[in-house]
């Protein structure tokens, strides 16, 4: 479909990225212009309608050049580092200053200033700052990617955490993607809003290693860690402390019960249930 000409763009920052090229991809496929908000714009996606444009989070100037003219902004996180949120505040800022109508934030489940997760505070941090900027705004607080979890397996096909008999009710990105898209297409429909994006069912870690095993054949199990045996087994990469932690705290969150809610979003906001994990893996397969 093609773009509408003359109608305001959106901005989608993330489009290099797994979520965010798949929210572009989709918002390209039913003709809505975007402007593509990326560090590298040789990684930009090349797609109908969609201008590119380098602005890096931490650039509040060239943010808000950016963001001058386009009325709904979707921000996905930053790569992770110890100063994201900063770099959120900044983009926030820029985002304010420019005018823009409203962001839609894509957050995590259960973020909060004494989360579990750590990087769940960052998340909360931010929310915390759209919500002082005026800014009108949804959040979409997505749980762990269900696409990632087969890479928590090692190469001796034994997931190693310490998560205990906790669940995660892990989501497909095309899930996310879906539900950012349905937001985006109506925002007014979802301003101040919070919406938990995740999958059908909340699996443990052993369920997940059954399922993997189950669809792929590969022999793979669970074995709960301690944390000290947790942070001892990923000392070895070589990583800054904060991202340890953030490692860690991962699988202790699940233990603390903070990815267990299921919500009907996904479904609500696109017409389609989540996908479950089981059916992800076939997919992949």
């Amino acid at each position: 479909m093609s773009p509408v000409p003359g109608a305001v763009p959106v901005a989608v920052t993330g489009a290099t990225g797994q979520v965010g090229g798949r929210v572009a991809r989709r918002l390209a496929a039913a003709g809505v212009p975007q402007r593509l908000l990326v560090r590298d714009p040789s990684r930009a996606p090349d797609l109908p309608g969609a201008t590119v444009v380098a602005a890096p989070y931490g650039d509040g100037d060239a943010v808000r050049r950016a963001l001058e003219g386009t009325s709904t902004v979707f921000m996905v996180s930053a790569s992770e580092s110890a100063d994201r949120v900063v770099q959120h505040r900044t983009f926030v800022d820029a985002a304010a200053a420019a005018g823009v109508e409203h962001l839609v934030y894509l957050s995590f489940q259960s973020a909060a200033p004494d989360a579990t997760f750590t990087l769940a505070r960052d998340h909360w941090a931010t929310e915390e700052h759209v919500r002082a900027s005026g800014l009108v705004h949804t959040f979409l607080r997505d749980s762990l990617y269900a696409d990632f979890l087969p890479g928590l397996v090692g190469e001796d096909g034994v997931i190693r955490g310490p998560a205990g008999d906790g669940r995660v009710a892990a989501v497909a990105q095309d899930d996310v993607a879906d539900s950012a898209v349905a937001v985006l297409r109506d925002p007014a429909a979802h301003a101040g809003r919070t919406h938990d994006l995740t999958g059908p069912q909340a699996l443990t870690l052993a369920e997940v290693a059954e399922t993997i095993t189950a669809v792929t054949g590969r022999p793979v199990r669970y074995h709960a860690e301690t944390v000290e045996e947790a942070f001892a087994s990923r000392a070895s990469y070589g990583a800054p402390g904060w991202q340890v932690e953030a490692w860690v705290s991962t699988y202790t969150a699940i233990a603390a019960g903070e990815m267990a809610d299921v919500s009907s979003a996904v479904e609500d906001l696109t017409g389609s249930p989540a996908a479950p994990f089981e059916q992800l893996l076939r997919r992949q397969a």
